[in-house]
């Protein structure tokens, strides 16, 4: 069987792969789209990858599949404790400010590439903690692996996954089980789990936070711009963006403001006029 790509099939897949999720694979990271292509290959029983490639453009659900085998999935709780500290101390203080001049008590945050939903769980524990009552929380975690949110809805880690979270949270949010930890129903219940390829538009709007973290370094320089375009657009007259501590908007020539916290830096997008 043949597993190794030629260069016009490497620039076929990388091409198609770009084209429907805006990853980009360059000739430095070729191996890993040629070792996850062998293992898909001798799951199917397919001898030629271009017979694969003919498979896949008829076939949207196998186009999932292997965009979720082409897809990062690396997370912990509360990873950066920085953006965390700023979330609680700055983000959500800010927040609440704008809210209770607005009259509205109602905060949306997205967690975009959530991967197994270590972050939108740990987003959940702080707004619980530290929120008044009255504000009603929804979180909304999105990937484009249909494995990792199976495991985000299912809510179970094992113990060697819950070594970051603080042990008041770990005591006060999850419930030990025989082989690890379940996180509770209200904790749960904050947060909503969907499908989202962020080539696309995600269907949600007015969003106060989004944290979009370690995804767009995935991306060439358009897609990054075009993802960064449509998530402005679906977030709040105010609100704020985390991305991970590799990536920037440096260069993009958008209109959110860069913010520099005691804790870790951020992005500001605020069409309302006001300062709080």
């Amino acid at each position: 069987m043949k597993y190794y790509l030629s260069d016009t099939e490497f620039n076929l897949f990388s091409t198609l792969i770009y084209d429907q999720s805006g990853i980009h694979f360059s000739h430095v990271n070729r191996s890993i789209l040629e070792s996850r292509l062998k293992d898909r290959l001798r799951v199917l029983k397919i001898d030629k990858v271009t017979d694969y490639y003919q498979f896949l453009i008829k076939h949207q659900d196998e186009m999932k599949t292997l965009l979720d085998l082409v897809t990062t999935n690396l997370t912990r709780f509360f990873r950066n404790n920085g953006h965390f500290q700023a979330f609680e101390k700055h983000v959500l203080k800010k927040i609440v400010e704008y809210k209770k001049k607005t009259n509205n008590n109602h905060i949306q945050v997205w967690s975009a590439g959530c991967s197994t939903g270590e972050e939108p769980y740990s987003i959940a524990m702080v707004m619980k903690e530290k929120l008044p009552s009255h504000i009603k929380i929804e979180i909304t975690g999105s990937d484009l692996s249909l494995k990792s949110l199976m495991i985000s809805k299912g809510g179970f880690y094992p113990e060697n996954r819950v070594t970051d979270i603080p042990e008041y949270y770990l005591k006060k949010y999850f419930e030990k089980k025989r082989e690890g930890y379940q996180v509770k129903d209200e904790i749960r219940d904050c947060v909503k789990f969907d499908y989202h390829n962020l080539k696309f538009d995600s269907g949600l709007n007015n969003m106060d936070v989004v944290f979009c973290r370690n995804v767009i370094i995935y991306f060439d320089a358009a897609a990054q711009k075009a993802t960064i375009g449509r998530i402005y657009r679906e977030m709040s007259e105010y609100s704020f963006l985390f991305i991970g501590h590799s990536e920037s908007l440096f260069g993009m020539n958008t209109d959110f403001k860069f913010i520099k916290t005691e804790w870790a830096t951020l992005y500001q997008k605020n069409s309302t006029g006001m300062e709080f």
